[in-house]
């Protein structure tokens, strides 16, 4: 999973318009790099449920599969696969945010009570 950081619209105009498509086009490959490599496993498996969902999903054994499309409903279906990530990758950072205040959370109960538990 790695953004294209050479791939140039057709419209001069989209690229204008469209300021994160600029910020990407301008990141050095190494830091495209570090971000696609800090996708979870987990994320990796939604999305790829979610696209075989989406094109169906047969067994490769057992048939020889093609897929035809148009250059817009392949852009939809694109897009969608990655602002699935970026949702479930937002998911992901709120999830260990909300574990680690749960964390604190408990260790500063235990500091202001001393250590003690109600049946103590």
């Amino acid at each position: 999973m790695v953004f294209n950081p050479n791939f140039r619209t057709t419209d001069a105009e989209d690229t204008q318009a469209n300021p994160l498509l600029n910020y990407l086009q301008h990141q050095p490959p190494e830091v495209l790099a570090r971000v696609a490599q800090s996708v979870s496993p987990d994320i990796k498996q939604i999305i790829t449920h979610n696209v075989q969902g989406l094109v169906g999903m047969l067994p490769s054994d057992n048939f020889d599969i093609q897929i035809t499309t148009n250059r817009e409903n392949l852009a939809g279906l694109l897009a969608s696969a990655m602002m699935t990530g970026y949702f479930l990758r937002q998911m992901e950072q709120r999830m260990h945010l909300d574990e680690n205040l749960g964390a604190c959370a408990s260790l500063w109960s235990d500091s202001a009570t001393g250590g003690q538990t109600e049946s103590d």
